[in-house]
C-alpha cells in the first residue's frame, strides 16, 4: 500500500520551472512515480510527483502550498525507471525534465481508457468525382485513421474528408482505445538452429532466468542468423511473463522484422515510433504502462516508457549512428539501454555484425560478455569482394559505374539475379551551378548547396527541409538552360542503370521513396518475388534485407563516407560497406561484391578487400589510443548558436575565455561550426578532449553554470558527440 503523502515534490515539464511543492488534498492517494496534475497561476501543470530528497526545491511552509488537482488514471513510473531517468540527465548533461518527459509519450494516454471514431473506405461507388475526391479514394485504400490523419496521408484539406463522410464514400469505425493485442505464442513456430546458434541461444536462455544483470555483445556476420538466436531469449522472457524491448535504429528495419517475428510468434509485436497514428500511439503506452504488452520493438524513444516488468533489452544492429539523438537529449540509446538493463537487472544484448569500437573494447574489458556467430546460417558463403580502382578503370565520361561493374550487372540480369547499388547520398545531384556564370545554388537557412530531385523536380535542403521548384533560368544571370548537375545522387545512378540496362526492372530505396511502412513492405514483397533486378539504394539498404536472388553489390563511391571532419569516418565508411557487402550471396548462389574507390590504399578499404576485420580493428583501436580518443578518453562538443552572428560569436568567445585550465581536459575552440549556419542559426562548436577518468560533467556545469547569455542565444552540451557538423 502506498503511504499516504501530505506534500509532495512534483518534477513538472518546464525547465524554467523544474521542481514545485504541493500539499495532498484529504483522500487523494498518491507516490513516487505518480502522474498528477496541479495548478500554477490560472493554468494546470503536469507532473511527477518526485522522492523529495532526491530533487532540491526551495522550502515552503506547508500553509502556502496549493493542493494537487488530480492523480490521473496510470500505474506510477517505477523506481528503476525514475533512477535511469535521473541518471541520463546527469551524464548527458540534460534537463531533467526534459528526459522525464520521454517515459510520457503520449499525452492522451494518461486520460483513461474509452472508444474513439475512426474513419474508412466504404466501398461506395462516387456518384460524383471532384479531382480530390479521385486522389483521395486512391491513397486511402486499406487506411483507418481519423479525419486529420486521413487528411495527412492523401495530402487533401479535412474538409473534402467531412464532404466524403456526408456522401458516403467514408464510414465511421467505433474503435476501443484500450483493446488488448493478440499474445505472442513462445512456441509458436520454433526453428531448426545450428550448434553455433543454439549454444548462444542457450546463454541467451539461461541469462533471462538468472534475472539479473548480463550485457552481451552478440557478434555475428552477416547472414548467420543473429535474430533467430535472441529470439529464444525473447521466447523465454514470454513464458516466464516478462516485457522484452528490442530497439532497431530505423522505421526501415522494421518492416522486415515484423514478419519474421510473426513467423516465429504467431502475432505481430508492440509497434513504438514516430509514423504511429495517434491512437495507436495511446494504445501502445497504456498497453505497456499495464504491463500487458509483451514484446515492443521500437526506435530509440522506446526504451524511456514505463515498462513495469521488463525482463530482456535487445538492441539490433547496435553500431548504428542513428541510436545517437542529435538534438533535444542527445544521449546514445545503445548505451543508455544497458544502463537501463543494469537499474532493471536484466540481460541486455548487443547485436551487430560489425559492433562499434566502444563496444568491442568493452568486451576485451570484459565488462560485456561476447558471443561470436562466425559462419553463415544454412552454409550460405560470404560474399567475395574484389576493389575496383576508379584510376586504372575509369567509368565512360559522363558516367559513375565502371565497365567492369556494368559487365557483371549486365551477366547478373541474363541470369535472372539480382543487383545492388550503394551510395549513400540522396537526390540526383548534391550541388547544382550554372555553366555560364557560375551561381551555385545554396540553402538560404544553412551552409549547405541544395541537392536536385528529378523524381519531385524540386530543389531541397536536406539539414533543414528547404524545398524550391527547379528554376527555368539562372536565378543571377537569367540564362535559361543553363543548370548543371554536378556529382551523382542515387537517382542519377538509377538513370545511369536505365540507359545501360533498358530491360532491367530497378527499385530506388531512400528515405525519401520509402518513407513509410507500406511502401518498404511493397519494396520488399517485390524484390523476394523477383520483380526487382536492380536496387540502387542509400544507407537504407545496407542492413536487414535477406534477397536469395541478390549476389551482386556494387559500391559506387566507397571514398564518400572518408572526406569531411567526423572523427569516426574510417569507422563508420567500414561498417557501412561491410554491411551492405553483406547483402550478397545469402541463399544458395555465391556472392560477389564490387567496391568502386580512387584510394585503394586506405587501411579501411584495404581491411574490407582482404576480409580481415581485425585488423581493421586493430589499426583504428592504436589510432584512437594515440589520439586519447573514445574508448580511452572522452570527447564532449558544446554547440553555441543564435539568429544573430555577433551574438552566437560573442557567447562562444565568452565560453572559451572562460574555461578551466584543467590538466584532465584540452579545450579546442571556439570555431565555426562545418554547418556555420542551420535552419537560420548561425553556430560555433567548441570540442573538449579529457582523460577517461576525468569528472567531465561536473567540470562542464562548474564552468557554464555561472556564465549568462542574451535569450537569443542557445548552449548545447553534447557527451560522447557522434557529429561534428
Amino acid at each position: 500500500m502506498p503511504r499516504q503523502m501530505n506534500r509532495v515534490r512534483l518534477l513538472v515539464f518546464n525547465a524554467a520551472l523544474g521542481v514545485l511543492d504541493y500539499s495532498v488534498p484529504e483522500g487523494m492517494t498518491v507516490e513516487p512515480g505518480s502522474v498528477v496534475v496541479g495548478p500554477l497561476g490560472p493554468r494546470q501543470v503536469l507532473g511527477i510527483v518526485w522522492e523529495p530528497e532526491r530533487l532540491s526545491a526551495q522550502e515552503v511552509p506547508d500553509a502556502k502550498l496549493r493542493p494537487l488537482l488530480e492523480v490521473l488514471p496510470v500505474p506510477p513510473l517505477p523506481a528503476r525507471l525514475r533512477r535511469l531517468i535521473e541518471w541520463t540527465a546527469d551524464y548527458y548533461c540534460a534537463q531533467l525534465s526534459s528526459v522525464a518527459r520521454m517515459a510520457l509519450g503520449s499525452s492522451a494516454a494518461l486520460r483513461g481508457g474509452g472508444t474513439t471514431t475512426e474513419y474508412r473506405l466504404s466501398g461506395e461507388e462516387p456518384k460524383r468525382l471532384t479531382p480530390q475526391r479521385a486522389v483521395a479514394l486512391d491513397a486511402l485504400q486499406g487506411e483507418q485513421a481519423s479525419i486529420r490523419e486521413l487528411a495527412e496521408l492523401a495530402s487533401v484539406s479535412e474538409g473534402v474528408l467531412r464532404g466524403m463522410v456526408g456522401a458516403g464514400l467514408l464510414e465511421p469505425v467505433t474503435v476501443d482505445l484500450d483493446r488488448p493485442y493478440p499474445p505472442a505464442l513462445p512456441d509458436f513456430d520454433q526453428p531448426e538452429l545450428s550448434e553455433g546458434q543454439r549454444k548462444a541461444a542457450d546463454t541467451f536462455v539461461e541469462a533471462v532466468k538468472a534475472r539479473k544483470f548480463a550485457p552481451f555483445l552478440l557478434d555475428g556476420v552477416t547472414g548467420s542468423g543473429k535474430t533467430e538466436t535472441y529470439f529464444e531469449a525473447v521466447a523465454e522472457a514470454i513464458r516466464e511473463g516478462r516485457q522484452i524491448l528490442v530497439l532497431l535504429p530505423e522505421i526501415a528495419l522494421t518492416e522486415n522484422f515484423l514478419r519474421r517475428f510473426e513467423q516465429r510468434f504467431g502475432v505481430s509485436p508492440v509497434q513504438w515510433h514516430s509514423s504511429l497514428k495517434a491512437s495507436e500511439r495511446r494504445r501502445a503506452w497504456r498497453a505497456i504502462a499495464f504491463g500487458e504488452a509483451q514484446v515492443v520493438v521500437g526506435a530509440r524513444s522506446a526504451l524511456f516508457l514505463p515498462y513495469p516488468k521488463l525482463g530482456l533489452i535487445v538492441v539490433d544492429e547496435a553500431h548504428e549512428v542513428s541510436f545517437k539523438q542529435d538534438d533535444g537529449v542527445r544521449y546514445n540509446a545503445r548505451d543508455v539501454a544497458v544502463i537501463r538493463a543494469k537499474f532493471e537487472q536484466i540481460p541486455v544484448i548487443l547485436a551487430s555484425a560489425t559492433p562499434a569500437l566502444e563496444s568491442m573494447q568493452l568486451a576485451e574489458a570484459g565488462v560485456y560478455r561476447k558471443i561470436d556467430l562466425p559462419d553463415r546460417f544454412g552454409g550460405a558463403t560470404l560474399p567475395q569482394i574484389n576493389i575496383l580502382d576508379l584510376r586504372q578503370e575509369p567509368p565512360e565520361r559522363g558516367r559513375w559505374l565502371a565497365p567492369r561493374l556494368v559487365d557483371e550487372m549486365k551477366e547478373r540480369l541474363a541470369r535472372g539475379e539480382q543487383s545492388l547499388l550503394f551510395l549513400n547520398r540522396r537526390g540526383y545531384a548534391p550541388l547544382t551551378l550554372c555553366r555560364n556564370c557560375g551561381y551555385r545554388f545554396q540553402c538560404p537557412n544553412c551552409t549547405a548547396w541544395l541537392v536536385e530531385h528529378r523524381f519531385s523536380q524540386r530543389l531541397a535542403c536536406h539539414h533543414c527541409g528547404h524545398e524550391t521548384p527547379v528554376p527555368e533560368a539562372c536565378p543571377d544571370c537569367g540564362t535559361a538552360d543553363c543548370l548543371v548537375a554536378c556529382g551523382p545522387g542515387v537517382e542519377r545512378i538509377a538513370d545511369e542503370v536505365a540507359e545501360i540496362l533498358p530491360e532491367a526492372r530497378t527499385a530506388l530505396v531512400t528515405s525519401d521513396t520509402m518513407n513509410n511502412p507500406e511502401a518498404i513492405a511493397e519494396f520488399v514483397a517485390m524484390a523476394e518475388g523477383r520483380a526487382i533486378d536492380v536496387i540502387i539504394g542509400t544507407q537504407l539498404v545496407t542492413k536487414g534485407y535477406h534477397f536469395p536472388e541478390l549476389t551482386l553489390v556494387g559500391v559506387v563511391d566507397a571514398d564518400l563516407g572518408l572526406e569531411g571532419g567526423d572523427l569516426r569516418a574510417a569507422e563508420r565508411t567500414y561498417q557501412q560497406v561491410a554491411q551492405v557487402a553483406g547483402r550478397a550471396g545469402r541463399g544458395e548462389k555465391p556472392g560477389e561484391v564490387l567496391i568502386q574507390t580512387r584510394h585503394p590504399e586506405a587501411s579501411v578499404i584495404a581491411a574490407l578487400a582482404a576480409g580481415d576485420r581485425d585488423a581493421f580493428y586493430a589499426a583504428e583501436t592504436e589510432a584512437r589510443r594515440d589520439a586519447g580518443a573514445p574508448p580511452f578518453g572522452r570527447w564532449a562538443a558544446i554547440i553555441v548558436s543564435s539568429e544573430d552572428l555577433s551574438e552566437a560569436q560573442s557567447a562562444a568567445r565568452a565560453i572559451g575565455g572562460t574555461a578551466p585550465d584543467h590538466p584532465d581536459m584540452l579545450v579546442l575552440g571556439p570555431a565555426p561550426a562545418p554547418l556555420s549556419l542551420l535552419r537560420g542559426r548561425h553556430r560555433f562548436r567548441l570540442l573538449i578532449n579529457a582523460r577517461r577518468s576525468a569528472e567531465l560533467q561536473r567540470y562542464l556545469r562548474e564552468w557554464l553554470d555561472p556564465l549568462e547569455f542574451p535569450r537569443g542565444v542557445r548552449v548545447h552540451i553534447d557527451i560522447d558527440p557522434y557529429s561534428f557538423v
